[in-house]
């Protein structure tokens, strides 16, 4: 009974190693295979779908614009005349301030719904010259899919934008709200005598379209990062297409 026993557990044994020595073989066999144009193309969605959801995730946390000098949202060019002359409004300062710190707050607000708009542009992208982008610049990816998709991602961001500069975020205050007490505070003084002997001009800006550009660029940028610590780092390649793909380039 014993020697029956022992014989079942080696063989039971024996067959376990076959069958795992089996699966090496095979993981060896696809590793090793070929790449394909498919392959690659899958490869990079993947990759560029995983840095679209990173990017969104660092940029949604409060002060993921505001306290992140790369991609922190100013005051719209056209604006830019109100610092110059901050003192001659009442509260200069603290009004700016307010705005542009609500200003990076839409846009974190907005971007926790970027990601699905990432995922329907880069599942329907058609890489063609998929091995061109794969041997590329460290961001090719990444400007691939922006020069592709960056105006519909436009199109589809801006309601989630506008939104955000809607909602009270601070202090029961709008983005929008607090631009407009800036801008009146301003535009009253550059209109009146003393502003107009300064030369100073009045200013009339719309914010959906500036901060929608300015959160677009901020989620690329991040994407790009992404794209890059994948291409570079073999440990943030979590799948065995993102290993199969980007090994090759080692």
């Amino acid at each position: 009974m014993l020697k029956k026993s022992i014989f079942l557990l080696a063989l039971i044994y024996l067959t376990s190693c076959a069958e795992l020595q089996t699966m090496v073989n095979e993981y060896a066999v696809e590793q090793n295979k070929p790449l394909t144009s498919f392959d690659v193309s899958q490869g990079l969605k993947e990759a560029l779908l995983i840095g679209s959801k990173e990017a969104s995730n660092i940029l949604s946390i409060k002060d993921g614009f505001y306290k992140d000098e790369l991609v922190k949202i100013l005051l719209p060019p056209e604006a830019q005349t109100i610092s110059k002359h901050i003192k001659k409004i009442p509260g200069g300062d603290d009004l700016v301030n307010k705005v542009i710190l609500r200003l990076n707050r839409a846009a974190e607000d907005a971007v926790v719904e970027a990601t699905p708009i990432f995922a329907s542009a880069i599942t329907e992208m058609t890489i063609q010259d998929a091995f061109g982008i794969l041997k590329g610049d460290k961001n090719a990816a990444t400007e691939y899919l922006k020069s592709k998709s960056y105006s519909k991602l436009k199109s589809l961001f801006m309601p989630k934008v506008k939104t955000s500069l809607d909602k009270k975020l601070i202090a029961n205050l709008s983005t929008n709200e607090s631009w407009h007490l800036l801008t009146q505070s301003y535009n009253q003084v550059a209109s009146s005598f003393v502003g107009q002997l300064a030369d100073m001009k009045t200013v009339n800006s719309k914010l959906d379209e500036y901060v929608t550009n300015k959160a677009l660029d901020a989620l690329f940028i991040k994407v790009a990062a992404e794209e890059l610590k994948i291409r570079k780092d073999p440990m943030k390649r979590v799948s065995s297409i993102l290993k199969r793909v980007f090994s090759q380039q080692d």
